[in-house]
Formats: C-alpha cells, structure tokens, sequence
C-alpha cells in the first residue's frame, strides 16, 4: 500500500532531507547489457592474445613462456595494438551517423554484429599453423583489424546509449520503501546505477581473456580465437530475443553532418552558433532559401549543451593512454617477471576482477554511503579522483619498473632476448597496479559515460556518446608519440612521465569544471522549457 506523496514529486523540503535511490531496471535493459557483455567478451578475448601473437616468433611447442606467431618484437606489437585501440575508437563516429542518419541505434547494431563476426572469421582462419608458416599470420590480422574496428565502432556507439534509452523516467518521485523510509527515486541516480551495471558486463565478459590467453599457451592461436568467435553469437541472439520488447529510437537525420553546417555558418559570422539559428538567418537576410536548413532554433541550443558538455571529454586522452597500458607494455613489463608457470598475458585480467568485485561494492554502499551523509559525489569530483588513482597506477608501475631494473640476472637489459631468464621479480608486484586503474575505471571510465548520456540532449545522445569514445581513439593516437619509450632503460621515465600528468590533470580537472554540475541542470532544465513551449 502506497504511502501518502508516493508517486509525487517531491517537495523542497523533502528535496533537502530525503535520502535519493535508483529504480528499478528494466528487463529490456538488461539484454542490452547481454549484447555488450557478448561482445566485450569478443573484444578482449581477442586483444588478450594480441601482443604475444605478434611479438614472438611462431614455436608449436604447448606450454611455451612466450608463445607467438608472427616476431616482429614489442615495438611492433605495441604500435599494432594502438593501432587497433585508435581504430575501434575513430569508428563510432560512423556508428553513430549511421544510427542517426538511416537506420535507428538497434538495427545499426544487427548490421555491424554481422561485420564484426566476418573480422573473427578472419582472424581464426588465418591464425591456424598452416596460415602462420605460409606468413598469412600478418595481413590476416590486419585485415581482421580493420573488420572488427568497424564492426566496434557500429556497436559501441548506440549499445551505450541504447541501454540507458530502456529507463523512460524522467522526474524524480517520493516512495516509501518497506521499511517505512521515504526516499526520493532519482532518475539520475538510476541512470548511474545502469552505467554501473553496464560496466560490469563488459568487465565480466573481458574475463574472457583468462580463457583465450590460456589457449594460445596450451593449445593454439586459433582456438584462442575461435572461443570469442563462438560467444558471439549470444550477442545476436538477444537481440533477437529483444526485437519487439527494447525501446528503439527512428532515424531523425545525422545530427554531426547538420553540425559540420552549423559550424560552418557560425565561422562565417564572428563563431556566433546564434547567426545559424534559423529565425535569426531570417531576419539577418530575408531573401535567403532556408530550404537547405533542417534544423531549428532549439537543434543550437541543443548543439550549444553538447559542446559544454564534451569540454569536459578534453582531458580524456591521456587517461586512455595509461588505461592502454594494461593490454601493451604492462604485458611485456610481465613478460620480464617471474610468472610461475602463468600466462604473461593473464595477469592483466586483475583488472577486470577488482571491477567486478569492487562495481557492486561502489553502487550498493559507497555511493549510498556517501549520500547519506549528505556528500554525494558529483560527476565531476569522480572524474577528477579516476585520473587521481590513474597517476597512482603508473606511479606504482615505475617503482615496479625500477626494480626489475636494479635486479638481477638481466638489469636494465630485459629485452635483450626473448629466451633469456627472467629479473628475479614476483609478478606478484603488479597486482597494485591493475588495482589502481580498476578503480579509475569506476571514477573516470564509468562516469564518462554517465555524463556524456546525462547531459546529451535526447537527439544527440549517440553523438556525445561517439565522440566520449573518440578520446580513446586520440589516446592511442597520442600513445604513437610514446612508442620511442617502450624500450629499456626509458620505460621507468615514461611511466613516471604519464603518473605526473595525470596527477595535474586531476587537479586542472576539479578547478575548471567543478561547478559543471550545477550549470548543465540549470541549462538542461532551459532547454527542457524550450521543448515544452515547442509542443505547445
């Protein structure tokens, strides 16, 4: 039974008093989450191998330190492996112009599930020992690359978005819970409770990597591949499954070419976005054909708030060049460790599963914690403290770097050859550093994502949502510049070099944007009133 004011919204007092809660998650939003953990799944499980796959020469010796297929060393390695990262990441643009231009978000991600499959295909095929000696190991992959790039990208730009769109609240109402306590069910709240659980399928499926890495080791590149491939189907089943129950949104017109047109409107007349706005072009030049403008004066506004908001996405590249860390020269740093008879390529996956231990822990006590006490952490403030514990990550990194470098038998010379023995130093020493970025993710990674949906206005969504992906891509795009470091003895000051950055950044982060929260509720609250005058 319902108690008195449940269902309302609530008041100014209650506002002030009452504790705020997420709703309850739709069953459509969670095979959403289905398709991403399938295709997560994929992706990592691909990428895990990826390193070892190019850096060491081909050996069909089972259970090799360094099992490998093509040899063209860790540099090599490493720049493909950006080179992947960039890719996947430049792509969502298109995703999100196709989504937006012709097809809507849930059948553009039907069309690009069956271009990535054909990727997987690919590189399965060309990983079997026969392709590996006839030296099809290469362009196969490249090619596989490219493929299953585009396939991310067509993906990752509206699955993101697509699985918030299945929560339809709008405004925050009073409930009485069992207990007998009022509480006040925030969309917002909700909103970041989906991301959490969002992001919790994707580190749930990178675990994938466990298997794959294991694979490559005790058995062979393609069946390491060939697993991802498999598990990929169950992205296209659920979406199958959730053809008629997931909310879709049509096709309206790409609103990145109708923003290039914008932009190009405004240079010509002093950078003013307001000299775009039809009414204005109007009065401006009465003569003019506005049959070429398919926007309104809202689309500026509109357009105005997406900027705002992606000036925060500004600093993200650095970040995404400590996250790529993890699944390149983190690899290779255990490479030159004691592993105990694990994988090189395995010890990464301490990322994943201090998320996935530490995503519930965040949503179900620390946030509520933190609210209860009236101290709710903003979006901004966790931005900030996820490029905090990032510059700890690669300041534990250097520490671990440097001493492998002052122990013996190699030194600073651990690169040398591939077959000599290991530094004697435990793996084990790494496990704060997968730590440290873990919960970064939380804090940056996670509320990126948030913020980048939150404060996207309903027709931008998968555009905001593209270009928050686009930093990753610019972060690989940066991590080129650093591959004259990843080489002994400069890998102990470029870690030490990335730990300082980030460390400003977070600094530069909280002092310029701190106040964001505040100033985008009050322009999405105008914007909104601008809506409702419209559909009067």
């Amino acid at each position: 039974m319902e108690a008195d004011g449940d269902g309302l919204e609530p008041t100014a007092h209650e506002e002030s008093t009452l504790r705020r809660v997420a709703d309850t998650i739709p069953a459509s939003a969670w095979l959403v989450v289905v398709v991403e953990f399938c295709e997560r799944f994929t992706y990592y499980g691909l990428s895990g191998p990826f390193q070892n796959y190019i850096q060491y020469p081909y050996t069909d010796q089972r259970g090799a330190d360094h099992p490998g297929a093509i040899g063209k060393g860790q540099q090599t390695a490493t720049a493909l492996n950006t080179f992947f990262q960039f890719f996947c990441y430049v792509t969502p643009i298109l995703g999100a112009i196709v989504a937006d231009q012709y097809l809507g978000k849930y059948k553009t991600i039907c069309v690009f599930c069956g271009i990535y499959m054909l990727g997987v295909l690919v590189l399965v095929l060309t990983s079997i020992p026969p392709a590996i000696l006839a030296n099809a190991a290469l362009p196969g992959l490249i090619v596989a690359m490219i493929v299953i790039g585009l396939g991310t990208g067509g993906i990752k730009a509206n699955v993101s978005p697509m699985v918030a769109e299945q929560y339809q609240g709008t405004k925050a109402t009073v409930k009485t819970l069992k207990s007998g306590e009022k509480v006040i069910v925030d969309p917002q709240v909700t909103v970041q409770s989906i991301f959490n659980w969002f992001y919790w399928a994707i580190n749930l499926g990178s675990l994938s990597a466990i298997i794959t890495t294991n694979a490559e080791k005790y058995y062979a590149f393609w069946l390491a591949y060939l697993i991802p491939l498999i598990m990929f189907n169950g992205a296209i089943f659920a979406l199958w499954v959730g053809r008629n129950k997931v909310v879709k949104t049509s096709a309206r017109g790409s609103v990145i070419l109708e923003g290039f047109r914008v932009f190009g409107i405004a240079l010509r007349n002093g950078r003013s976005l307001d000299a775009a706005k039809p009414t204005v072009m109007r009065t401006s030049n009465p003569n003019a054909d506005m049959k070429s403008v398919t926007w309104d004066d809202i689309f500026i506004d509109e357009l105005r708030l997406t900027l705002k908001a992606c000036s925060v996405f500004c600093f993200f590249p650095l970040y995404w060049v400590i996250y790529n860390q993890i699944t390149t020269n983190l690899t290779s740093q255990a490479g030159t460790m004691l592993l105990y008879g694990i994988p090189n390529d395995v010890v990464n996956n301490i990322d994943p599963i201090v998320l996935i231990i530490f995503i519930p822990i965040f949503d179900k006590v620390i946030y509520p914690g933190f609210r209860r006490m009236g101290l709710e952490l903003k979006p901004i403030t966790r931005i900030s403290l996820g490029f905090l514990f990032s510059a700890l990550a690669m300041a534990w990194t250097a520490i671990v770097q440097h001493k492998i470098y002052i122990t013996g038998p190699n030194y600073d010379c651990t690169l040398c050859d591939p077959d000599q023995t290991p530094n004697n130093v435990s793996i084990a020493w790494q496990i704060l550093s997968y730590f440290f970025i873990a919960i970064s993710e939380i804090f940056a990674s996670i509320t990126g994502l948030e913020f980048a949906f939150t404060n996207a206005p309903a027709t931008m969504k998968s555009v905001v949502m593209a270009i928050f992906l686009f930093t990753n891509c610019v972060g690989a795009l940066l991590g080129f510049a650093f591959l004259p470091m990843t080489k002994d003895p400069l890998l102990l000051w470029m870690y030490t070099g990335l730990g300082c950055a980030a460390f400003l950044i977070s600094i530069v982060i909280y002092y310029l944007f701190h106040d964001y929260d505040k100033t985008m509720r009050a322009d999405k609250m105008a914007l909104q009133a601008k809506y409702d005058m419209r559909d009067l």
